[in-house]
């Protein structure tokens, strides 16, 4: 049955479900509700799993790297400047092929100081090698955890999970909690291999200093093995739907006219105004669709030119800007297009800091991106 409930409250209860080994965070708005409901778990008697509440968000990385380092299941969160702060310790996750789980409630960076949503906090990350899911809504988002745990655990590869900051965390919509006894059935007992933790009884190494030639070799394994990781994504989602019922599809989903001339293309919850602008649009004889990305890393390419297809006219809603050059995704889908696609891509900037995206700036975008030409738009 599905229950009202905060997004925040929601994904640290599917996060009690993952049952953790260790959980480690220090407070960031607007991500500090969802660790405060984890925290309150374990005071409670609610949850068995060790919550530590770290000096900094440097530490609570550095403390799920060392947890899982020892073959744990871990988990943390963070937003904004405290992700940045992690930095260092994302891109170490990575490279030891560390199976961390990780919560990313999105919110602008500084400077000047904001506290509402946009994804530049992310798109700092997106080259650290952690796979990378948006969630649309509160109920993908507390999916895409479960999910993650699988991943992360069978692949050695980290899952960050994108949850736009208030739009989802703060907002109260009907989510399905799944049963323990659900969970346990998708999600079993993490078992990681004995040579690949620490453990004095059968001592290791991990994350040793290499040389040149060995170091370019590993990095070419940890692209290879993410890039590989689409196919065993698309396998997850749909032994998720098998157990739960819930589908969640391919890599990027399809919504509109299905022979659509203009397409927008986005993720996270701006995707729901973008299909009610479209729904508008089409009901005045208009053709449009959008393709909503649930996978940033690693990058649908090959989806992407499959269902774009027949597009004449594209545009990408960036909630985030690459300063100097355009919106991240736009990048991404003009690479991926190239040499496949005569459609006229064009990058157009939105939400940044929390502005409001409307059904208005997506039509009027609808308008802009027919015409001929192809300039970074700002759109307010």
């Amino acid at each position: 049955m599905k229950r009202c409930i905060e997004g925040s409250r929601a994904i640290a209860e599917a996060v009690g479900l993952c049952e953790p080994d260790v959980v480690a965070a220090y407070p960031i708005t607007p991500q500090t509700h969802i660790v405060e409901e984890l925290s309150k778990f374990v005071s409670d008697g609610q949850a068995g799993f060790q919550f530590v509440r770290a000096e900094s968000e440097f530490a609570a990385a550095s403390i799920v790297l060392g947890a899982s380092a020892t073959g744990s299941r871990t988990y943390t969160a963070s937003s904004s400047q405290g992700l940045l702060l992690m930095t260092e310790v994302i891109f170490t996750i990575a490279g030891m092929r560390l199976p961390v789980v990780m919560t990313v409630a999105n919110r602008a960076v500084s400077a000047p100081i904001n506290i509402w949503n946009d994804n530049q906090d992310y798109m700092i990350m997106r080259d650290s090698g952690w796979i990378s899911l948006f969630a649309e809504n509160n109920q993908e988002a507390v999916d895409f955890h479960f999910i993650a745990y699988k991943l992360a655990e069978r692949l050695k590869l980290p899952v960050m999970i994108n949850v736009d900051g208030f739009v989802l965390t703060h907002t109260y919509e009907p989510v399905d909690i799944p049963e323990p006894e659900l969970v346990k059935k998708y999600l079993t007992k993490y078992i990681p291999d004995k040579d690949e933790i620490l453990d004095v009884n059968n001592p290791v190494s991990l994350g040793c200093f290499v040389t040149p030639s060995d170091y370019m070799q590993i990095r070419e394994d940890l692209d290879r093995d993410l890039k590989g990781a689409k196919k065993e994504i698309k396998k997850e989602f749909l032994a998720f739907k098998n157990i739960f019922g819930r589908a969640r599809g391919e890599l990027i989903e399809y919504y509109g006219d299905k022979k659509a001339d203009t397409v927008f293309v986005t993720m996270g919850s701006v995707v729901g105004t973008v299909k009610d602008a479209v729904d508008e649009i089409n009901a005045l004889k208009g053709r449009a669709a959008v393709v909503k990305l649930k996978c940033f890393r690693p990058f649908p390419s090959e989806d992407l030119r499959n269902i774009l297809k027949n597009a004449k006219y594209i545009a990408v809603l960036d909630k985030n800007i690459s300063l100097g050059s355009e919106g991240a995704l736009a990048t991404e889908v003009k690479a991926a297009l190239a040499g496949h696609s005569k459609a006229k891509v064009q990058s157009f900037i939105v939400g940044l800091g929390g502005r409001d995206v409307t059904r208005a700036n997506v039509r009027n975008i609808y308008k802009i991106v027919r015409q001929s030409k192809d300039n970074l738009n700002f759109i307010y």
